[in-house]
């Protein structure tokens, strides 16, 4: 059985680490693609702050999630950021957002957790819990993005360096 305080404080630390991510990732270069063909960092990073902030939402508000206007009703339950947001106020939002979104999933009484709901690009039904864990993965998959492009500007990730000084300190 998963419990929500595990599953929330898990989905937290990896947002966490996709703040600081940006905080730490060169300012001016927020637009950095390894590739013409990808998306860029700050592209990621807003990504991931809409989709966790929308889903999120819709699935507190009971909405059905699939239809044609998904995208628009996605974008009802956060606060657009500017295509140029500063990693300042990025790592803000991802920060708010979170803490948001965890406090009111926590208010929750146990049956919400239990209804089902249609995931909208792939219509499987799934409980607001796997939804949950949904959108902990989805962000797990694009902060690996980001600490790619972290990589690749020879810097090393926050998970990282915390897990070397783990091993030190022994």
């Amino acid at each position: 059985m998963i419990r929500l305080d595990q599953l929330l404080s898990s989905w937290k630390a990896i947002r966490e680490d996709v703040a600081i991510a940006v905080e730490e990732f060169p300012a001016d270069d927020l637009d950095y693609r390894p590739t013409p063909d990808v998306d860029g960092f700050r592209q990621i990073a807003r990504h991931i702050y809409n989709v966790g902030a929308g889903i999120s939402g819709m699935m507190l508000a009971r909405d059905p999630s699939v239809g044609q206007e998904f995208r628009d009703r996605m974008k009802a339950h956060f606060t657009p950021l500017a295509d140029d947001v500063s990693a300042a106020d990025l790592a803000a939002a991802l920060r708010r957002s979170i803490e948001e979104r965890c406090s009111q999933f926590a208010a929750q009484p146990p049956e919400f957790f239990a209804e089902i709901m249609t995931r909208h690009f792939d219509l499987a039904q799934l409980t607001r819990m796997e939804m949950i864990q949904f959108l902990k993965e989805h962000e797990l998959t694009h902060r690996q993005q980001l600490f790619m492009y972290l990589r690749l500007k020879g810097m090393v990730p926050a998970t990282t360096r915390r897990r070397l000084a783990r091993q030190a300190a022994k």
